[in-house]
């Protein structure tokens, strides 16, 4: 089932853009909510976007939109990650910023 990204509630219905998570209130149809949500990737999404989403937290018209069954976190812990593994494939493998 998928969740909000914002908060981490589950929800099960359809969604629109201006669907709004039943327990935080915030935007359901974003680029972090969604399947293709891939940062990395061109325009961090994994489907051949032809207009960028510049705002990845905020409701939008995409065509590609998919629930995501897990939400791809890109702050916190896994910033720390991915900077480490950075650090380690250039030979840096001190844990210092």
């Amino acid at each position: 089932m998928p969740s909000c990204v914002s908060c981490g509630a589950s929800y099960d219905m359809p969604v629109y853009r201006s669907t709004l998570c039943s327990s935080c209130g915030k935007e359901i149809k974003t680029c972090r909510n969604c399947a293709h949500y891939m940062p990395g990737f061109a325009n961090d999404c994994r489907e051949p976007v032809s207009e960028p989403v510049l705002d990845k937290d905020r409701a939008n018209f995409c065509d590609w939109f998919k629930p995501a069954l897990a939400v791809f976190s890109d702050k916190g812990d896994e910033k720390e990650r991915l900077r480490k593994s950075f650090n380690r494939l250039f030979g840096d493998e001190s844990d210092d910023g």
